[in-house]
């Protein structure tokens, strides 16, 4: 009898551990409360300026590889696009100065060594001043293990770790940032490409997915929320979704939760999660990009961190954007803008115009939350968490979510094997 795995959330974690329980010959139901899949990482349309506009301006590298593992398993792998080389244009709108990071395309981070390709102003000794946070601790801060202070710091690694973190570096877990530098910049350029879903997060890593697991015969109910299961044999038995709606669990079927901390702990009462989130603020402009413009542009000096150039659009990303998610949104528009017309190069009165504000889009990246995140394995043998917020060794990213979800469902694949 073939055995079902019931998928709790249709965001990145839940739809790559549903993908990859499907082509391990599982029957996949996914439950979605809200009325559309993708989660914090999904495209809509809005009317403000009338295009189809991304939650978030996530950003994948080449070398996360289980994202594009997950890509390549729907076939969308195509729609990440990005340059050839690992080429970082930045510029600091207070000064004017543009510069540009060549890490190439290798595996060794030899880049360092050519003046002409690492951050202006810095020598190579700079960097080996970076090297205690390969293998710090995930319990140490990113301020007691580095200098945070300097032309590499305010340059290169405050723009890294704060977009890979979401917290002020400093007070990050110099563990998670190790992680991120050992998988990027350590890892030469070949795992440093930038690449961006152009087509919208939806259409490459959401939507294709749901396809997928259509055409296989499997379900995605939206709008179908779990309130509660019922558990009995230290196994969770019984889901219910309200009223009548209940599915009894035969002995094979598994649960993969992957929801948001406050749901999780609200379905199994005792799990650790983190306690304390960062917004992120992102804004988009109706505005053709200027020729040449580069797809993304790291801002230094100003209110954007960075711009990012789209068919149509023009879009900024601001992290730990606490700070700015009760400022009116009038006011941020134009400050935003004000810097997108300094660093991209553009005029122009404002043009159409959307905010967006996640006041929960990440767990803080510090030691004290990092240390509440959960494993996988619950006390209950047949369930099992998912999402950028458990335990992966990464911050909440794209690249930790698709992690998670995969070790999900590998761990359903031992236990069934066993």
């Amino acid at each position: 009898m073939q055995n079902t795995a019931h998928i709790i959330g249709a965001g990145i974690s839940g739809l790559s551990a549903a993908v990859r329980l499907a082509n391990a010959g599982f029957k996949v139901v996914v439950h979605e409360a809200t009325h559309q899949a993708g989660g914090r990482c999904r495209s809509y349309f809005d009317g403000a300026t009338n295009l189809t506009i991304d939650n978030g301006n996530h950003l994948l590298l080449s070398g996360n590889n289980h994202a594009r593992a997950y890509a390549r398993a729907i076939g969308t792998e195509a729609g990440l696009v990005g340059p050839e080389r690992a080429q970082f244009p930045f510029v600091d709108i207070k000064t004017g100065q543009r510069w540009q990071i060549d890490l190439g395309d290798g595996r060794l981070p030899t880049w360092v060594l050519d003046e002409s390709r690492r951050v202006p102003d810095t020598g190579l000794t700079d960097y080996l001043k970076l090297a205690p946070l390969v293998w710090a601790s995930e319990e140490t801060l990113v301020g007691k293990c580095i200098p945070t202070e300097g032309v590499l710091y305010q340059r290169l690694v405050q723009p890294l770790l704060l977009a890979a973190l979401n917290v002020d570096p400093p007070e990050g877990s110099a563990g998670l940032a190790g992680a991120i530098v050992r998988e990027t910049l350590l890892a030469g350029g070949q795992a440093c490409r930038p690449l961006i879903a152009r087509d919208g997060l939806s259409a490459v890593l959401i939507e294709p997915a749901v396809k997928f697991l259509a055409e296989r015969g499997h379900t995605v109910q939206l709008g179908h929320e779990l309130r509660s299961f019922a558990t009995g044999d230290g196994k969770a038995s019984a889901l219910n979704f309200g009223g009548d709606d209940v599915i009894q669990l035969d002995d094979g079927d598994v649960v993969v939760m992957a929801v948001p901390p406050r749901a999780a702990s609200s379905l199994l009462p005792g799990v650790k999660t983190p306690t304390e989130f960062r917004a992120i603020v992102n804004a988009h402009f109706r505005f053709e990009p200027p020729p040449g413009a580069p797809p993304i542009l790291g801002v230094i000096g100003g209110v954007v961190e960075w711009l990012f150039a789209f068919p149509n659009r023009l879009s900024v990303t601001i992290s730990n954007g606490d700070r700015l998610v009760d400022r009116p949104r009038e006011e941020l528009a134009q400050a935003i803008w004000d810097d997108v017309c300094k660093a991209g190069g553009v005029s122009g009165e404002l043009p159409p115009w959307q905010i967006v504000r996640e006041r929960r889009a990440t767990f803080a990246a510090t030691p004290a939350q990092n240390a509440l995140r959960p494993g996988p394995v619950t006390a209950l043998k047949n369930l099992f968490l998912a999402g950028d917020w458990t335990a992966t060794g990464l911050p909440a990213t794209i690249e930790g979510s698709v992690r998670s979800g995969d070790r999900a469902a590998d761990l359903v694949l031992a236990a069934k094997g066993s």
